[in-house]
């Protein structure tokens, strides 16, 4: 095309070329000067030409790519590689256990059976995920297969249908518009129903409820597997208790805190964070969460399967609460055994697996129903009355007056409460609770033997064990070298002659003004907030609540209702033996009638 310029001679920016010619002159007829038209026309071309292809993505626009680590498992799958991630952590857990306690093999058996009950009990039990997962694959497979012939069945038909006359491509366009029409109608039906689906999910924001459901909920997490364990162990009738098993996890020598490094990775690659948060517990269950959720497994298993577990082994925990906790005498323990045989202790998991009562009046339960607390805390209140009976623990001296009473074989209280004191000592220096998070210790207090022993449990806890030994652990498992020291012999022979070497209680003889064991007893009230408890009772309330593993308070409120419970159990025994005494006494006036 000409250039856009204006003619020399008339000024005029219309050009137009003659096609004869081949010359360009403006509207006026001036022809331009130094024009040259070229041909683009060719009668050979070369060997090499160069063309231009367009080639078309396959992405659709409008469609936004998914930026999900394919690897990641999602919803129903991810509930199941969860559980698998649990169900792996359980038995390395019963491994650790049989290791530790020396258990006997059928234990794993157990465990393995009260995890499949555990496991059907649950609200939202576990899917067969992987099986709907074939499923879907397949159902996915088959739909496309089946969709590729209807494409090439709809090419063919639009080919006939370009083929035939006028009359069928009308129909055939009247057709496209009915299907046009009817995308249009199916789009606003989804706006519609996405407009109500929100407005549905903002009134239920409103109302407090959430659309989408929690990943784990409370009977998912990882502390039902030491549910697991503590049923099992109740099933085989092991005088285990709660703090066992938290010792046991504070010491990481069972597998609980940061077990995710035990894992392999073919495992842990598919987890998301929701569950990698799930699986990392930070800290120890308490006592009464777990007693809660092993009750809560006891009553579902006989409620629908029929399977009992049985009470608690009394005997050898009872004596570990004696000696361990409260510094006791053979004495003590008779004694509490004997009380506890008169409060009903609750032995059991739950209070639906205990016998009835003995009814000795119309009016009197079968049942204790809030007796649902853990069996070591209810023989640590009970051992707490007995010593309150003896001592009174209030400030007032108590002796015996008769050589019979069992007081007076118990030790001395001023002996007993200054040993009392030296075990908290004791038990802070203890090798196998220096280093809990329950005990306060700071890395500049310690001694150079206290230093390597606290980075040999750095190095066993925070390091991940290797698969191949190294050098460096042949050489201390097979040629150690004698550093450790010999504090845990002398620490438990100094625990064992701080309890054995106290004086007996002395007889009172003609002292009228000194009260007698079990006189003037005082209960005091669990929710009396401005109260205070006497230095003796606090002492040793102080010391059994965190021995146990739980608060004050509800040491506190657990011994307060065995007291009054053992008042009225005085009472009716007043009133049996008064109805008693009334009644041989008209048998006797009766045979004087006579």
């Amino acid at each position: 095309m000409a250039p856009r310029r204006k003619c020399p001679v008339c000024g005029s920016k219309q050009w137009h070329k003659d096609s004869s010619s081949g010359l360009v002159a403006c509207s006026e007829g001036h022809v331009i000067q130094n024009f040259r038209n070229e041909s683009g026309e060719t009668q050979d071309l070369g060997n090499y030409t160069m063309r231009k292809c367009t080639l078309k993505s396959g992405c659709k626009k409008g469609v936004r790519q998914s930026r999900a680590d394919p690897k990641l498992y999602h919803g129903e799958r991810a509930r199941f590689h969860y559980y698998q991630c649990l169900q792996l952590v359980l038995r390395k857990q019963i491994a650790a256990l049989i290791a530790l306690w020396d258990l006997p093999p059928e234990f794993e058996t157990v465990c393995r059976d009260i995890w499949a009950l555990h496991l059907t009990l649950l609200p939202r039990p576990p899917p067969a995920e992987p099986f709907h997962y074939m499923r879907e694959q397949k159902g996915n497979d088959s739909n496309a297969a089946d969709t590729k012939p209807s494409l090439d069945k709809y090419e063919e038909s639009r080919s006939d249908d370009d083929d035939d006359d006028g009359h069928q491509s009308s129909s055939s366009s009247s057709e496209e518009e009915d299907l046009e029409l009817a995308e249009l109608l199916r789009e606003n039906s989804e706006l519609s129903s996405s407009d109500e689906d929100k407005g549905k999910d903002h009134d239920s924001q409103k109302q407090g409820v959430q659309s989408s459901y929690r990943f784990v909920g409370t009977y998912d997490r990882p502390v039902n597997c030491i549910v697991v364990l503590v049923v099992a162990c109740w099933t085989m009738r092991l005088p285990v208790m709660y703090r066992d098993f938290i010792e046991v996890i504070e010491s990481y020598k069972l597998p609980y805190l940061d077990f995710l490094r035990l894992l392999p990775s073919d495992m842990t690659c598919h987890l998301t964070k929701h569950a990698v948060r799930a699986l990392s517990p930070r800290f120890p269950p308490s006592t009464l969460y777990i007693h809660r959720l092993a009750s809560r497994l006891a009553k579902l298993m006989y409620a629908n399967y029929g399977v009992f577990t049985p009470e608690l082994n009394a005997s050898p925990v009872l004596w570990r609460v004696v000696q361990q906790c409260l510094g006791g005498t053979p004495i003590l323990y008779r004694l509490a055994k004997r009380l506890g045989h008169i409060l009903s202790l609750p032995l059991t998991l739950h209070h639906s697996l205990s016998p009835t009562l003995c009814r000795i009046a119309t009016g009197d339960p079968e049942i204790h129903i809030y007796d649902n607390v853990p069996p070591e805390v209810a023989l640590v209140a009970t051992t707490i009355v007995i010593l309150k009976l003896v001592y009174g623990l209030d400030g007032k001296p108590r002796l015996p007056r008769d050589v019979r009473d069992p007081a007076s074989t118990l030790p001395d209280v001023h002996g007993y409460l200054s040993a009392f004191r030296r075990m908290d000592e004791v038990d802070t220096r203890h090798n196998e609770k220096r280093f809990s998070s329950r005990v306060p210790m700071s890395t500049g207090d310690m001694d150079l033997a206290t230093m390597d022993e606290f980075l040999d449990f750095c190095e066993r806890v925070l390091v991940k064990p290797q698969k191949g030994e190294s050098d460096q652990h042949i050489l201390d498992n097979y040629f150690p070298l004698s550093t450790k020291s010999e504090g845990t012999r002398l620490e438990v022979t100094a625990f064992q002659s701080i309890v054995e070497g106290l004086s007996a209680t002395k007889i009172n003889i003609g002292e009228t003004t000194v009260l007698q064991p079990g006189e003037s007893y005082t209960i005091y009230h669990s929710r009396d907030v401005l109260g205070n408890l006497p230095e003796e009772q606090a002492l040793i309330i102080t010391r059994s609540a965190k021995w146990v593993g739980i608060s004050d308070d509800y040491l506190c409120e657990v011994v307060e209702r065995f007291e009054r419970r053992l008042r009225r159990w005085h009472y009716k025994e007043r009133r049996r033996e008064k109805e008693e005494q009334e009644s041989e006494r008209e048998g006797l006036f009766d045979g004087m009638d006579d």
